[in-house]
């Protein structure tokens, strides 16, 4: 296990995570009999937490102020466990604690070969690689047809999350468009608490905060959830609305790199998939032959 300290900002997230989820627990939610008289603030206060967990009432105090605490891994699980944390919630904890196994600092700033080949031999269905940023590593032409050209935007461009909030067409291109947005803010902050020192990342966030007030509202809720499986239902503007399932899977190999891989949800949907397809020109193929390019290649 890494045995760095924690930084002035993780530990005031810390604090302030164990704090909010501490706040939406009611006490009947773990087993302690509803108080009569009126609370000053919601949820349970810290000695119940610290009678849950087996620690000192100093101690979570102390957490929660952002003193400088860097809690074991077995005081971690108490807090966790105390707190009903769901597991991508618990994931994140350890890793604010900086409880996380050496290396999971170094993203992957480029498609792994043998997963861009992957990529394109998913085709026909819509298939990308991402890593823990939402940077675009590598696309096949279906996933391109569906969604924007990647390889006519500039690199720092090609990441999810700054599509979906900057972008004029893919801004509108979800039906549900908070929840969308909802769910890779989720991503980015467990993936922020697992890579401390990805200062792109950190970048990313500071300006997706400072220039969509959406953002910034969501963030500030601190929900944690890596969301693997799901459906979107998309407006294109040639193919009209859709349905598309998707699957998230993470390599052995390559942990920091996310396959996605699109499905039509149903037979109307399939067929506008297919009608993109045939409309489709072709993949533009780098000098390897495959439709992929590095989407971190302007951030260190």
């Amino acid at each position: 296990m890494t045995t760095s300290a924690p930084d002035r900002t993780q530990t005031q997230e810390l604090a302030a995570f164990l704090r909010s989820r501490r706040e939406r627990l009611d006490p009947r939610d773990v087993g302690l009999p509803a108080r009569l008289r009126n609370r000053r603030t919601p949820g349970l206060r810290r000695e119940e937490v610290a009678e849950l967990a087996g620690v000192s009432v100093d101690y979570v105090v102390r957490l929660e102020q952002a003193r400088g605490l860097r809690p074991s891994p077995d005081v971690l699980q108490a807090l966790a466990g105390a707190l009903r944390l769901a597991p991508d919630e618990r994931a994140y904890l350890f890793d604010l604690a900086l409880r996380r196994p050496p290396g999971a600092d170094r993203p992957a700033t480029a498609a792994a070969p043998p997963l861009a080949r992957l990529v394109a031999d998913l085709a026909p269905l819509p298939a990308m690689l991402l890593n823990h940023r939402y940077d675009i590593l590598a696309w096949n032409a279906e996933m391109a047809g569906l969604m924007v050209e990647f390889d006519a935007l500039p690199p720092p461009q090609r990441n999810a999350m700054w599509l979906c909030l900057m972008h004029p067409r893919v801004r509108e291109f979800y039906l549900d468009r908070e929840r969308v947005v909802r769910e890779g803010i989720a991503h980015l902050r467990a993936a922020w608490a697992a890579h401390p020192e990805d200062r792109a990342l950190s970048g990313l966030i500071a300006e997706f905060a400072a220039g969509d007030e959406e953002f910034a509202r969501l963030w500030a809720e601190r929900d944690v959830r890596v969301n693997g499986r799901g459906h979107k239902a998309l407006r294109h503007p040639e193919a009209g609305v859709l349905t598309v399932q998707f699957e998230t899977l993470r390599p052995l190999q390559d942990p920091d790199q996310l396959l996605v891989i699109y499905r039509a949800a149903d037979a109307e949907s399939q067929a506008a998939l297919d009608r993109l397809r045939v409309a489709a020109a072709g993949p533009r193929k780098g000098p390897d032959g495959l439709s992929h390019a590095s989407a971190s290649s302007q951030r260190p």
